[in-house]
């Protein structure tokens, strides 16, 4: 594929859009109200869309590898605030997906240059949960379960906010930790069990 491709095919996706409806770009147009927040990853075979089946308007995204949930990074933190806070979302998904590049290259003791204090994020999960990840022998297990503690890691970041907490609080916002299979295209629900997760440290993050 190259660029003419790209206007071609958004030319007949236009096509495509108005047959089925005359008035859908001017609809699309008049705003968003999304119900899902996706934090993804930026790698080019996992697209929201897509995997979840849903159209323009329906999810306010986010991508980036491996996607973290950095508190200090300004662009997730800012996505987050503004899809809670203004755009009201009801459910916040974090999805990770088998093959991860990134969560490969965190489990490799490689200088990874400008990438290393992005992935330390991806090695701190590897570092809390060691003792469960060292006793997986086998390394592709190994690699698919820390794909899935990462995912579990960044939903607990999103708790740790303020917005978050006090969405969940007023609303009943709710916060989802999914892997995709790339193997079979199928979106699995971790179904993380929070309470216990944060029972023991969550008066430390209270901020609602």
């Amino acid at each position: 594929m190259n660029l003419q491709d790209v206007f071609k095919n958004n030319e007949e996706w236009i096509g495509r859009k108005l047959a089925n409806n005359p008035d859908y770009f001017t609809e699309l147009a008049k705003g968003q109200t999304p119900e899902f927040l996706y934090i993804g990853c930026s790698d080019s075979r996992v697209t929201a869309e897509d995997l979840m089946g849903i159209q323009p308007g329906q999810a306010f995204i986010h991508r980036n590898i491996a996607n973290l949930v950095n508190n200090v990074d300004l662009s997730v933190m800012t996505v987050l605030n503004y899809a809670v806070r203004h755009l009201k979302v009801k459910h916040i998904i974090v999805c990770g997906h088998y093959n991860c590049g990134g969560v490969k290259a965190a489990m490799q003791p490689a200088d990874m240059g400008i990438l290393n204090p992005w992935l330390r994020n991806i090695r701190d999960v590897y570092r809390t949960h060691k003792d469960e990840l060292n006793a997986i022998t086998d390394e592709g297990v190994r690699y698919n379960r820390l794909v899935e503690l990462n995912v579990q890691e960044q939903c607990v970041n999103l708790l740790k906010t303020a917005a978050v907490q006090e969405a969940i609080t007023l609303r009943g916002l709710t916060v989802q930790g999914w892997v995709f299979d790339i193997h079979t295209g199928k979106i699995i629900d971790l179904k993380i069990d929070f309470d216990s997760i944060l029972k023991d440290i969550k008066e430390i993050y209270n901020l609602f």
